[in-house]
C-alpha cells in the first residue's frame, strides 16, 4: 500500500467513530492494551507494579497533548497528581512524563505555570523526576525555553527529551549537558520535513549514536530510548570501551514492545525502565502514533512476533 494512502486511512481511523467502535469493543482491543496499559490510574498503577516485579523501573504517561480547554487541563493535572501520590503510597518506583501542552501550554503561559505547578510541587513532595516529552519540531524550541524557565527557578527533579533525527539536536545535547539536565534521548516519531530532519534511517541511526556518545560521555545520567538492538549494542560498547557505570543511563522502552530486551537487558545488569501510556486517549494515540510513522505497525507487529506467536489474541483475565 501507498505510504500516503496508509497514513491517510490511519488519520481517518483515527477520527472515525465506527473504526473506534471496531477497535474497542471487539477483540482487537487486546492488541491495543498491549502497548497501552488501559484507561485509569489504576491501570497505570498495575502496570508499573508488574514492571517492578520485572526488575524495570517504570515511566508513568497519562495520553494527551495540545489541550485547548482548561477543564481538560486541570483533569490532567489532577489525573498527574493522584498518580504520583499512590506511587509513592505504594512503594513504586516510578518517574512521569508529561507534555507542556497537554498542562496547557497552548491556552497561555500563565495558565500553564499555575497547572504545572501544582503537578510540579507534588513530585517535589513525593520524590518523583518528570520529564518533559518531546512533541513535533514546532513545539521544540517552546518546549526547550520552558523547560530552562523551570530549571532557572531551582526545579532539578525534571528532565527533557531530544530527538536524534532533527537536525538541531547536536546542539540542543550541549545545551542540556551544560546545563547538568536530565536528557532522553530517542530516535524521534513524528512526520518532519527534510528541512528540519534526517530523512534516510541510515542518517538517524548515525546522529543517534553520535548524541548518545556525547550523553554518555557529558550528560547527567541520560536515558536511551530504542528498542533497535543495533543502537542498543552501540551503546554498551561505548560504555564498556570508556567505562561508564550501568548505574550512570538507563534504557527505556515502550511498555509492551519487546518485553524479552527489557527483561535480557536489566537481567543483564543494564538499568531499564518501560515507558507506560495510559488514559481515555488511548485510541487516538495509537492512530496518530502508527500514522506519524506507518513503519511503527510493522515493527509494533515484529515485535509480537519476535515475543510470542499469537498469545497476545487472548490476553490473560485479570
Amino acid at each position: 500500500m501507498n505510504a500516503d494512502l496508509l497514513r491517510n486511512s490511519l488519520i481517518y481511523m483515527g477520527q472515525s467513530p465506527v473504526a473506534k467502535k471496531v477497535v474497542t469493543e471487539t477483540p482487537l482491543r487486546g492488541m491495543a492494551r498491549r502497548f497501552v496499559a488501559g484507561e485509569t490510574v489504576d491501570h497505570a498503577l498495575e502496570a508499573i507494579r508488574d514492571a517492578n516485579a520485572s526488575g524495570l523501573d517504570a515511566i508513568g504517561n497519562y495520553l494527551g497533548e495540545s489541550v485547548e480547554s482548561e477543564a481538560q487541563a486541570r483533569k490532567a493535572a489532577d489525573v498527574y497528581i493522584e498518580l504520583m501520590e499512590r506511587i509513592r503510597a505504594d512503594g513504586l518506583k516510578a518517574k512521569v512524563s508529561l507534555k507542556f501542552t497537554q498542562l496547557g501550554q497552548d491556552i497561555g503561559e500563565t495558565f500553564l505555570r499555575d497547572n504545572l505547578g501544582r503537578v510540579l510541587h507534588t513530585a517535589e513532595q513525593c520524590g518523583i523526576f518528570l520529564r518533559f516529552d518531546m512533541e513535533g519540531s514546532g513545539y521544540t524550541q517552546r518546549t526547550l525555553d520552558a523547560f530552562e524557565e523551570l530549571w532557572a527557578d531551582g526545579w532539578r527533579n525534571i528532565g527533557v527529551v531530544l530527538q536524534a533525527y532533527l537536525h538541531r539536536s547536536a546542539g540542543d545535547v550541549h545545551r542540556m549537558n551544560r546545563l547538568g539536565a536530565r536528557v532522553r534521548l530517542c530516535k524521534g516519531a513524528y512526520a518532519e520535513p527534510a528541512s528540519v530532519a534526517f530523512q534516510r534511517r541510515d542518517e538517524v541511526d548515525d546522529s543517534f549514536v553520535e548524541l548518545m556518545k556525547m550523553l554518555l560521555s557529558g550528560g547527567a545520567c541520560p536515558a536511551i530510548a530504542t528498542h533497535d538492538e543495533r543502537m542498543i549494542d552501540a551503546t554498551v560498547k561505548f560504555a564498556q570501551r570508556e567505562g561508564i557505570g550501568a548505574d550512570a543511563f538507563e534504557f527505556q522502552l515502550l511498555y509492551g514492545v519487546r518485553r524479552d530486551l527489557q527483561t535480557q537487558l536489566a537481567g543483564d545488569g543494564w538499568r531499564v525502565a518501560a515507558y507506560i501510556p495510559f488514559g481515555e486517549a488511548w485510541y487516538p494515540y495509537l492512530m496518530r502514533r502508527l500514522a506519524e510513522r506507518p513503519a511503527n505497525m510493522l515493527f509494533m507487529a515484529g515485535s509480537i512476533v519476535q515475543e510470542t506467536p499469537l498469545g497476545f489474541l487472548w490476553p490473560k483475565r485479570r
